[in-house]
């Protein structure tokens, strides 16, 4: 029934009581499997999923353990002319995704990897996509040192936020700008805690320990480490560096003399810094050195200066794959699944990641 509107448009008019609107099916008729599917309970981000590429696959299955999951099923594969393709195997319609993968090296390879995922997921209707950066490659080309440089950081931050994902988890960016770069959210969390914890559990008096900065640039790190580390002493090696991937290391300030010294760094690339550190601080009178640090990127020669005496031993994660030919006696690797797992199952929930991504000076 309709009646007529002030303007003389016809107006809808509802059911009288008692009448009965026409449904195509009963008004009560039992509940279906539809019915039973709209009951359950649904996380507010949609079903929790974990993907890899193919840079780290072993830190993504710890971390997929971790929460009590499998990995994703993704398959990801080279035409004959190099191209890559990937195709996911099961449905992500509606999900919370996370891709795990490090760009490391080879840089371009696993990077253009990690792109093509982000765009089959959004192009599958995931609902979020999250990309879980272990190690972020080109983080070093974070300014412009010279003239018609590029700022590769922020370049490498713009394909990742134009392929598609919603937000980047990273560990250990080589410098907090790179968060800057990013016009997504990023989640940052540090390293160090699992370095930390390895490190309390040598029982070093607290006497015998200082923290080394390799550089004047590492600071601010050290000395965070330093006061987790029981408050330790801090010192710093003054270097000047001559060309990309060399170091001339100059002095020392601070004591180390008979002192047990841990040197810290977020990545080890060719070894150059951090081995000529140690070479100035055994000649400073160091009883003996351990060097730290997230990322083991291990271009050469770096397995041969970290395996050459210098260093008591050698502690890295598995933010970057250690191949069997990069071990060496001195090495260990701790793992990082769980600090990562615990965030991305925080960031899933909605919940503070504070208590695990700060490390306050």
């Amino acid at each position: 029934r309709q009646r007529r509107g002030a303007a003389g448009r016809a107006v809808a008019k509802g059911p009288a009581a008692g009448s009965e609107l026409a449904y195509p099916f009963p008004a009560h008729a039992a509940p279906g499997p539809l019915d039973a599917l709209m009951a359950e309970p649904r996380a507010p981000g949609g079903p929790l999923k974990i993907f890899s590429g193919t840079s780290n696959q072993g830190l993504a299955r710890e971390i997929a353990a971790h929460l009590g999951l499998e990995l994703g099923g993704v398959t990801i594969k080279h035409f004959a002319d190099g191209e890559l393709y990937v195709q996911l195997q099961e449905s992500i319609r509606g999900c919370d995704v996370f891709l795990v993968q490090p760009t490391s090296p080879p840089t371009n390879e696993n990077l253009m990897e990690l792109l093509i995922m982000i765009d089959a997921c959004r192009r599958a209707s995931a609902r979020n996509i999250t990309a879980v950066l272990p190690y972020y490659g080109y983080a070093r080309a974070d300014r412009k040192a010279s003239g018609r440089e590029s700022i590769t950081a922020k370049l490498v931050a713009n394909l990742i936020t134009e392929a598609g994902a919603d937000r980047v988890l990273a560990l250990d960016l080589h410098s907090l700008q790179c968060v800057g770069y990013f016009d997504i959210p990023v989640d940052h969390v540090f390293g160090q805690p699992v370095l930390l914890d390895y490190l309390a559990s040598k029982r070093i008096p607290s006497q015998d320990l200082v923290v080394v900065s390799p550089d004047v640039g590492g600071v601010a790190r050290a000395r965070a480490f330093a006061k987790k580390l029981n408050d330790a002493p801090l010192a710093i090696i003054d270097k000047r560096r001559q060309a990309h991937n060399q170091a001339e290391v100059m002095n020392v300030i601070g004591e180390v003399e008979g002192k047990i010294c841990v040197m810290l760094d977020d990545m080890v690339d060719t070894a150059g810094t951090i081995t000529k550190g140690g070479e100035v601080l055994h000649a400073f009178g160091a009883k003996a050195v351990i060097a730290c640090t997230t990322h083991a990127v291990f271009s050469p020669p770096a397995i041969e200066r970290l395996s050459s005496g210098v260093f008591q031993e050698v502690i890295v994660t598995n933010s970057i794959p250690i191949r069997p030919e990069q071990q060496f006696p001195e090495l260990t690797v701790l793992s990082v699944a769980n600090l990562l797992g615990e965030t991305i199952w925080r960031v899933h929930n909605s919940s503070s990641i504070n208590s695990i991504s700060s490390l306050r000076s």
